[in-house]
């Protein structure tokens, strides 16, 4: 699994880290080529100014049109003598256009949808006319669009929103959904989202927003409202959080169960034996992976725990506290004023194949349990060297709860 192979601007477009940027790049080796060929002009005019060149001296289409779109002349060189620092000068000022004219191309292209040669997939570019003061992404099929459609328009336009799409399908999109025309669409077969989360959303390319929510596709939002969600956040100091869940669907850690008639709780009694003091996780200082929302400086801590080759996230969850001041229980906790549904829906099972008898969800799984433990060892070793070279004990427990 690779790192992360360049930057993306949210802001105005999205790039293969690939080709686009190739073209980038060559688009600015044209314009420095052309600035040094006016300066070269200007000099070698100045140095020899006795120097006369004529018509034949100088291709006939030196001083015709330049084939920018907007420039179509077929005037000819002029038959006089030219002086040579108006020559080369000229010359090098149209070297800058010719440069600009290929610098446009470049531009133009990277305005089209890019192939990521890498990773098998493709970006599509947008830009945004205001400036939205929140990002919010979801990770999705096409079968769930009717779910996300739902979850979209819980959202005003104070926040940008990504579509990760991990089955390929994105122009039908745009053909069902008006909204679909002004959201940045990622698409990358078969990847998680915070496979996606680790190659698209760098801290330096997210820095302008306050808060990242970074959601599954599988959610019902019947009972949230983003706006209020923030503010919930703000006026209660959470760095990280979730909305709450219906306590009466499915399975879920006690503490991020939505307590009835709070605005926000931060604590719970889970297991007697897995509860400490100062409490921890899964009893405090803990939300789970599938609606997190992070602020901006908790993120970029989150950002760099992620590891490149292990895709699902298991045991994230358990070390986010990592990521904020102490005491963590204080700046972790759950929004219960505006909760949510987790649905449920294995859609990574369904890009999956059976192998070795097992289902494709079940490889998932086995695959999820496998990364916890590494995980948990990466991060405990992470934490024991930092302390050695301290030269103070660990004070760690394990993020694996038994």
């Amino acid at each position: 699994s690779k790192g992360v192979d360049g930057i993306w601007s949210l802001e105005s477009k999205v790039y293969s880290p690939t080709k686009c940027r190739r073209s980038e790049d060559h688009g600015m080796k044209l314009l420095a080529t052309a600035l040094c060929s006016v300066t070269f002009g200007i000099l070698i005019g100045l140095s020899f100014p006795s120097l006369w060149i004529t018509k034949a001296s100088l291709p006939k289409t030196l001083l015709r049109s330049v084939a920018l779109s907007h420039i179509d002349s077929d005037t000819a060189a002029p038959t006089q003598a030219i002086d040579n620092s108006k020559a080369c000068f000229i010359y090098g000022f149209l070297q800058i256009l010719k440069a600009l004219r290929d610098c446009h191309r470049v531009l133009l292209h990277l305005n089209q949808t890019c192939t990521c040669a890498d990773c098998g997939g493709t970006l599509k570019r947008f830009d945004l006319k205001n400036k939205p003061r929140y990002l919010v992404t979801f990770t999705v099929g096409y079968n769930q669009r009717h779910n996300i459609d739902a979850c979209i328009k819980k959202f005003s336009d104070s926040f940008t929103i990504v579509l990760f799409h991990y089955d390929g399908r994105v122009s039908e999109w745009d053909d069902e959904f008006e909204w679909s025309k002004n959201v940045i669409h990622i698409s990358v077969l078969k990847q998680t989202k915070w496979w996606y989360a680790k190659r698209f959303l760098h801290p330096d390319i997210v820095a302008r927003y306050d808060y990242i929510f970074i959601w599954d596709e599988d959610l019902g939002v019947d009972h949230f409202n983003a706006e209020e969600y923030v503010h919930m956040v703000k006026k209660h100091g959470l760095e990280i959080s979730q909305p709450g869940l219906d306590p009466e669907k499915g399975c879920t850690w006690q503490i991020t169960k939505r307590r009835k008639h709070v605005e926000v709780h931060k604590e719970t009694d889970e297991k007697l034996e897995w509860c400490s003091n100062p409490p921890r996780p899964p009893c405090a200082a803990f939300v789970e992976i599938m609606a997190p929302v992070f602020s901006r400086d908790a993120w970029r801590c989150v950002w760099h725990m992620i590891q490149n080759d292990l895709v699902h996230g298991w045991g994230l969850d358990f070390a986010l506290r990592r990521c904020v001041e102490e005491p963590a229980y204080e700046k972790i906790g759950i929004v219960d004023s505006q909760w949510i549904v987790h649905q449920f829906i294995p859609s990574l099972g369904s890009q999956g194949k059976e192998e070795n008898g097992k289902s494709p969800l079940e490889g998932v799984r086995d695959r999820c349990h496998m990364e916890w433990k590494m995980f948990e060892s990466r991060v405990d070793n992470a934490e024991k060297d930092y302390f050695k070279s301290l030269q103070v004990q660990s004070q760690s427990k394990s993020t694996t709860v038994q």
